[in-house]
């Protein structure tokens, strides 16, 4: 099988020239996009290459404090970005939405590192960090879709709700179904992609191992790996974030807080 054909800086430029030609059609046809693409483009080409370097240092570095440390990193921007999807007049959603996103990573990692991929060091830097980086970006997704359908529910519910409270019901029997139509909204993506994968495109995974010249099985085999991870890792991070959330909702006294 062929080796992986490097991009040097001109094939990157031309690469560019797909974005320019994006902001001639978006100029041409008068969408009013122009800027966007240009940000975006900018945007994408300074924190990949930024990425790149911080990645290829801590390759070089190989030590489980800078693994730990990117992770952190990681984590905490994943964090507050589903944070502001959520809500941020809700107090103390950051730190849930940290710990479950945390949590369920953790947890994610461990299984797969100790009982299928093995390495020869737990924080073997070629296998945990671009795991972790898939784990987090779709528990970010989840965590931000779960928990924004929940918090938006329970605002426009909240006669039926204190009317179950009245009635004697408890909170977490007051906001049950509400906690499961938001996680089911949470999963929904992740459901789709496991229904559709390697029917409808190829999984970007299993594409960037085919292009670095991995045999097909292998990338496939990986693939599979991953996606369970994800749909793990996602049904885990959107029950702590609702089960926490509903606990925002609602003071010491059972009462709903508005």
């Amino acid at each position: 099988m062929q080796d992986l054909i490097k991009l040097d800086v001109v094939d990157l430029a031309i690469a560019v020239g797909l974005m320019a030609i994006a902001i001639g059609l978006s100029a041409w046809e008068k969408i009013g996009l122009e800027l966007n693409l240009a940000l975006a483009t900018g945007r994408t080409i300074l924190q990949l290459l930024v990425l790149g370097y911080i990645l290829d240092f801590i390759f070089a570095l190989d030590n489980a404090w800078a693994v730990l440390a990117i992770l952190v990193v990681m984590l905490t921007i994943t964090a507050i970005v589903a944070r502001n999807r959520i809500s941020q007049k809700i107090p103390h959603v950051l730190p849930l939405v940290w710990g479950a996103i945390l949590v369920s990573t953790a947890l994610t990692l461990l299984y797969t590192n100790f009982l299928i991929i093995q390495p020869d060091r737990w924080y073997e830097p070629q296998y945990v960090i671009p795991l972790a980086g898939i784990i987090l970006g779709n528990a970010m997704n989840a965590a931000a879709i779960a928990g924004e359908r929940l918090v938006s529910t329970i605002n426009a519910f909240t006669v039926e709700i204190e009317t179950h409270l009245s009635l004697g019901a408890t909170p977490q029997q007051a906001v049950s179904q509400y906690r499961k139509e938001a996680i089911r909204a949470g999963l929904i993506p992740t459901l789709n992609q496991m229904i559709l994968i390697g029917m409808v495109a190829l999984p970007g995974i299993t594409t960037g191992q085919l292009l670095a010249g991995v045999k097909p099985l292998d990338a496939v085999s990986y693939e599979i790996l991953i996606i369970f991870m994800v749909a793990f890792a996602n049904l885990l991070t959107t029950l702590l974030i609702t089960k926490g959330l509903c606990r925002q909702f609602f003071n010491s006294a059972a009462q709903l807080v508005r």
